[in-house]
């Protein structure tokens, strides 16, 4: 490998037409200029100048070597700038990923606020799911993700990698508006174990939340709408066609809806993490869970209505909706 300070030294004889000047600029003595000349003549096997008493001149192939190494050494410039710059946070690119029902309270708040205070930095965002943002962070194309986790999902493979809890978002169940008890206690979901639902796609573990919370309380739910969609899921609840269990992230105000809080089975939860690479120490991550950090502090979403509570378990539940297509018991 050529030493990028011998090629600059050649660059300058070339520019100043002296071993000299070549030195002034380097900061050194000619004779020092001259031995790394020297030097650079042994490590390339050719001769790259023409010397004589009182002049110095570069041969056909030390002006091919000067010619090249002026563009190498230009790169090599413009690298370390980069480098100097996006550890500066005054420029890079931050590679960004986050699950889609994070965007509207959370994640699209965070990137504003970010975008604000660096706009030098380019951000890409990518809408993904856990199961396929934690292999990106992992893989290198993802800098950052904002992934969840429910209990109930084995941990991930997160060698390499560093996650730290954001937020720890309950889960509560919304139903029609009609079904709202007045009594104020924490509901079972056994209570609507005659209830049409409304959940998600079961497609892997992440998913799959509802069923595994209804066999905890005890049941198989009817699942008679898949959505996963959340602003779709809520408006099948709006519309009187069955429950869901929607994290409390999302428990907005919405007509026609009522949130209940669960009191069984306990521990329904997601937790909420920054996925990112362990030995990525970039300044730009950094600045990126801090925004993340403190768009949760304002927490805008608890200014929505308290969320609804409803009978004890031992009275009998308002009438909830049944799909006429359900399949006799």
């Amino acid at each position: 490998m050529l030493d990028p300070k011998k090629l600059q030294i050649l660059v300058d004889v070339a520019e100043t037409g002296s071993i000299a000047g070549a030195a002034d600029r380097a900061g050194v003595s000619a004779s020092a200029a001259s031995q790394q000349l020297a030097a650079l003549e042994r490590q390339i096997g050719a001769a790259l100048l023409e010397r004589s008493a009182r002049s110095v001149r570069l041969t056909a192939a030390g002006q091919v070597l000067a010619d090249r190494a002026s563009r190498v050494l230009a790169e090599l410039h413009e690298a370390t700038r980069a480098v100097h710059a996006a550890a500066g946070l005054q420029g890079g690119t931050l590679r960004f990923a986050a699950f889609a029902s994070s965007g509207p309270a959370l994640t699209v708040p965070a990137l504003a606020a970010f975008h604000r205070r660096h706009p030098e930095i380019i951000i890409t965002f990518t809408e993904m799911e856990p199961e396929e943002a934690i292999p990106a962070v992992a893989e290198g194309t993802i800098d950052l993700a904002v992934t969840h986790r429910y209990r109930h999902v084995p941990r991930p493979d997160l060698r390499g990698l560093h996650q730290t809890l954001l937020y720890r978002d309950r889960l509560v169940l919304a139903v029609p508006a009609h079904a709202r008890p007045a009594a104020q206690t924490a509901v079972s979901l056994a209570d609507f174990a005659d209830a049409a639902w409304v959940a998600t796609k079961p497609v892997t573990g992440f998913q799959a939340v509802t069923e595994h919370a209804c066999r905890r309380a005890g049941f198989i739910p009817y699942v008679a709408f898949r959505a996963d969609d959340y602003d779709l899921l809520l408006s099948l609840v709006g519309a009187d066609l069955g429950v869901a269990l929607v994290p409390e992230l999302l428990a907005g105000a919405r007509p026609g809806i009522a949130y209940l809080q669960l009191a069984d089975p306990l521990g329904l939860t997601r937790d909420v993490h920054i996925t990112t690479r362990t030995a990525d120490p970039s300044p730009a991550v950094t600045a990126m869970a801090r925004c993340l950090n403190q768009q949760l502090t304002r927490r805008p979403w608890t200014r929505r209505p308290p969320v609804e509570h409803t009978a004890p378990p031992s009275s009998s539940p308002p009438p909830m909706p049944r799909s006429p297509a359900k399949p006799p018991t």
